[in-house]
C-alpha cells in the first residue's frame, strides 16, 4: 500500500471520528434539559459540521401552525433574501413538507412545482429537509444546504444522516412535552394540597399560617403575609417562613400600614418600581415599605367575605347593594425580582380567592361567643346524663368486650390473592435471534410435536454477514493457491517470505471458517422449532407476528398441553410476602418438609372449595400490569378429581394461603398495622 493510500485512510477514519463525536454530542444535547433556543443553536451547529454542509436552518412551529425561523447557519448562503418570489416558493416548500406524510425529503437544486404554491427548492443548493414530529404535533422542520456535486449513494447518506438526528431532536421535544405535562400535574396537585390544608381547620391562627406557608409554596414567590382588620387597621398575623410575628418591628409595622390603606380603597395593588397608577395615600405608603424592605415587586389584595356578582340583580336593586367591607388583605412579595410572569399573577388570583373563604370561615367560627365552651360540653355532657349513663355503661362494655376479644381469640390467618388453573406442562417459545417474521407455519389452537417448525425468520443483516464471509473466505483461499505456486519455483529467501505469507492466510482462513460456523448456527436460529409436544395457546399469531421484527429473547408464543395436569397458578400481593415467609420458617422449623396449605375456589364454581399444597414460591417480584407488585405462587392440587368437569386451563380462582392463627384483631387490622409502622412509627425508629 503507498503512502498516498495510506494518507486516504487515515483522513478517511479520522473523518468518521470526527463524526461519531459530533453524533455523541448531537445524542447528549437532545438528552439534556436546556432552553430551545440553546438546544436548537447546539443541535444544528454540529449537524451542518457533520455533513461538511453549506448552512442550515431549523424552522419551529408556533401556536397557530405558523413557521418561523428558530436557529440558522450561513441562512444567507441560499440568497432567500434577494429574490422574494424564491422566498415564497421556497416557504411553500416547507409547508407542504409540513404537512407530508413523509419526514425526510431530498430536493434537487431548482426544482418544484409548476405553481408557486406547489413549494419548490429555488437555491443552487441540495436541499435535505427532516420534519420533527411528536405524538402530539409536528414541531417543526430541519433545512440543510448541501453541495449538489455529489454522487447519489453519497446523497443518500446526507439523507440517513439528517433522518437519524431528527430522531435525536423528536427525542428532545418530546422529553419537553413530558416536562411541561408534568409540571402542570404538579401544580395541580399542588393547589390541591394547598385547598385541602387551609379548609382542614376552623382555627384562624393555624389557617392563617396555613395560607402563608403554603400559598408562597404555590405561587413561589419569596414571602406571603396576612393581615386582618382590628380596630379599623390591618395587623400582620402570618408571615410564610416564620411561626411568630414580631409586632413591633418596623417593616411590619410599615406593611400593616400599606395593607389599611390598600383595604380602605378597596382594589388590589401591585407594584413593581412604577407607582404612577397608584392613589396617593396608597403610593405614600408603598414607598414607605419599599424603601425600608427593599422589596422589588409587592402585590396587595383585599380579603372581603362575599363576592356578589351584579348580573343576578336587575337594574333597580343594584343601588340597594351593600358589599360588606375587607376583613383583612393578603400580600405577595418578591424581594430580588422585578418582573412578575401571567402565570404567577394567575396562581396569586387562585391563592386570594380560595384566602378569602378559608380566613373568612376561620373569623366567623371564631366569632362565636364562647365557641370553644360550647364545642367541649358538646363532646362530653350529654353521654353521662342519667338518662343517656345506662347505654353509655352498656357500649363501654361492648366495646371493652370487643377489645378483648380482638387481643385474645385467635383466628385463622390467611392471605388471599387471585390467580388460574394452567397447565404444568407448558413453556414460552423466545427468538434466539433478532429478525423479521418472514414465514408463520401455525396458528391458535394446533397441534404440534417437539422440533415442529412453527416460523422463519429472515435477518438481512445476517444473511450480508454471510455472504461477506463467504467471499473472504474464497478471496483467502485464492491467495493461498496462487502462494502455493509461488513457492515451487521461488528461491529461498524469496520462499521464506511466501511462507510467511502462506502462514497469515492460513490463519485468516481458520478464523474466517470459525466466523462461517458461527453465522450457520445463528442462521439455523432463525427457523424456530417446538420445545415440547402440545397445542399453540397464543390467539392472532398472524396480527401479533406476521412481518413483525422480533428481538433476541422476545416471547413469541406459548405452547402448553391443557388436556394434562393443571396446576394454581397465584399472583400473591408482595405486601403480604412477608407473613408467608414468616410461617413457612416458623413450620420448617419442626419439619423441614412442611408445605404451605391453599384453600381456593374457582371462578366458575365459587360455592366448592378444593385444597392445594405450594409447590415453588418465585424469588423475585414483578409487575404485570395490575395495581400492585406480585410474587408467583405455583400450588398442585391435591384432589384433582374433585374438580369440576368445566374445569380448564386459563379459569380464574381465588385462593387464600393458610399462615397459622394470629389475635382477631391483628387478623382484621393487620393491613393497617403496616400502614402505620411504614408511615408512622418509622419516623421513630
Amino acid at each position: 500500500m503507498s503512502s498516498e493510500q495510506r494518507y486516504d485512510a487515515n483522513m478517511l477514519e479520522h473523518t468518521k471520528q470526527q463524526i461519531r463525536v459530533l453524533v455523541n454530542e448531537i445524542a447528549q444535547v437532545s438528552r439534556s434539559d436546556v432552553a430551545p433556543d440553546v438546544f436548537q443553536a447546539e443541535f444544528l451547529t454540529r449537524v451542518v459540521r457533520a455533513l461538511g454542509a453549506i448552512g442550515g436552518a431549523m424552522w419551529m412551529t408556533d401556536e397557530s401552525g405558523r413557521l418561523t425561523l428558530g436557529y440558522q447557519v450561513n441562512l444567507k448562503e441560499a440568497k432567500l433574501h434577494e429574490d422574494d418570489e424564491a422566498n415564497k416558493v421556497h416557504s411553500y416548500l416547507l409547508y407542504n413538507t409540513l404537512r407530508s406524510s413523509e419526514n425526510d425529503l431530498m430536493i434537487p437544486p431548482h426544482s418544484g412545482g409548476e405553481g408557486a404554491n406547489d413549494g419548490g427548492n429555488p437555491t443552487d443548493f441540495l436541499l435535505i429537509l427532516g420534519v420533527v414530529q411528536t405524538e402530539l404535533e409536528k414541531v417543526g422542520v430541519i433545512e440543510v444546504f448541501q453541495r449538489p456535486d455529489s454522487n447519489p449513494a453519497t446523497q443518500q447518506g446526507y439523507l440517513q444522516f439528517v433522518r437519524q438526528v431528527t430522531r435525536y431532536a423528536t427525542e428532545y421535544y418530546k422529553n419537553r412535552q413530558l416536562k411541561n405535562f408534568s409540571d402542570r400535574q404538579s401544580l395541580w396537585t399542588r393547589l390541591e394540597d394547598f385547598t385541602r390544608n387551609i379548609h382542614k381547620t376552623l382555627d384562624l391562627r393555624e389557617t392563617l399560617y396555613t395560607v402563608a406557608n403554603e400559598g408562597r409554596r404555590l405561587i413561589e414567590c419569596d414571602r406571603v403575609s396576612l393581615a386582618v382588620m382590628r380596630g379599623g387597621r390591618a395587623k400582620i398575623e402570618a408571615v410564610s417562613g416564620q411561626d411568630m410575628v414580631d409586632k413591633r418591628s418596623e417593616t411590619v409595622k410599615l406593611l400593616g400600614d400599606l395593607a389599611t390603606a390598600v383595604v380602605k380603597a378597596n382594589e388590589p395593588m401591585v407594584y413593581n418600581g412604577d407607582s404612577a397608577n397608584l392613589a396617593p395615600q396608597v403610593e405614600a405608603a408603598v414607598e414607605e415599605y419599599v424603601d425600608a424592605s427593599h422589596t422589588k415587586t409587592i402585590a396587595v389584595y383585599p380579603l372581603v367575605a362575599h363576592t356578589i356578582d351584579e348580573k343576578d340583580y336587575d337594574e333597580t336593586e343594584r343601588d340597594k347593594l351593600t358589599i360588606p367591607p375587607p376583613f383583612g388583605a393578603i400580600v405577595v412579595e418578591q424581594i430580588e425580582d422585578s418582573n412578575v410572569s401571567e402565570h404567577m399573577m394567575k396562581r396569586v388570583e387562585i391563592v386570594v380567592e380560595h384566602a378569602r373563604v378559608a380566613v373568612g370561615n376561620a373569623i366567623d367560627h371564631n366569632s362565636i361567643f364562647l365557641a370553644p365552651l360550647w364545642q367541649a360540653i358538646g363532646k362530653s355532657k350529654v353521654l353521662t346524663t342519667a338518662r343517656m349513663l345506662p347505654k353509655t355503661i352498656a357500649v363501654a362494655l361492648g366495646v371493652l368486650a370487643l377489645i378483648l376479644a380482638m387481643i385474645f381469640v385467635p383466628w385463622n390467618f390467611n392471605m388471599h390473592c387471585d390467580g388460574s388453573l394452567e397447565p404444568v406442562a407448558r413453556r414460552n417459545v423466545f427468538a434466539r435471534e433478532a429478525g423479521k417474521v418472514d414465514t408463520l407455519l401455525v396458528e391458535h389452537g394446533q397441534q404440534v410435536k417437539k422440533g415442529d417448525v412453527l416460523l422463519v425468520l429472515s435477518n438481512n443483516e445476517l444473511e450480508a454477514e454471510r455472504q461477506k464471509n463467504d467471499g473472504e473466505l474464497n478471496e483467502v483461499e485464492k491467495q493461498i493457491l496462487a502462494l502455493k505456486e509461488q513457492s515451487y519455483d521461488a528461491k529461498d529467501a524469496e520462499r521464506i517470505r511466501i511462507n510467511g505469507q502462506l502462514a497469515q492466510y492460513t490463519e485468516r482462513k481458520q478464523t474466517l471458517s470459525i466466523q462461517r460456523q458461527i453465522l450457520n448456527a445463528r442462521n439455523d436460529d432463525l427457523t424456530v422449532r417446538a420445545p415440547i409436544d402440545g397445542t399453540v395457546m397464543t390467539f392472532q399469531l398472524e396480527n401479533t407476528l406476521k412481518s413483525r421484527p422480533v428481538q433476541p429473547g422476545q416471547i413469541l408464543m406459548e405452547i402448553a398441553q391443557p388436556d394434562g395436569e393443571l396446576q394454581l397458578e397465584l399472583q400473591m400481593p408482595e405486601k403480604y410476602m412477608g407473613h408467608i415467609e414468616d410461617y413457612k420458617r416458623k413450620i420448617q422449623e419442626q419439619d423441614a418438609n412442611a408445605p404451605l396449605k391453599v384453600k381456593f375456589v374457582m371462578t366458575v364454581d365459587p360455592s366448592n372449595s378444593h385444597d392445594a399444597t405450594v409447590t415453588e414460591v418465585h424469588d423475585r417480584a414483578e409487575n404485570r400490569g395490575a395495581e400492585e407488585t406480585t410474587v408467583e405462587i405455583l400450588a398442585s392440587i391435591d384432589d384433582k378429581s374433585d374438580l369440576p368437569e368445566a374445569a380448564s386451563a386459563g379459569m380464574g380462582v381465588s385462593a387464600k394461603i393458610y399462615c397459622g392463627k394470629r389475635a382477631l384483631g391483628y387478623v382484621c387490622f393487620n393491613e393497617l398495622v403496616a400502614f402505620l409502622q411504614r408511615t408512622v412509627f418509622f419516623w421513630f425508629q
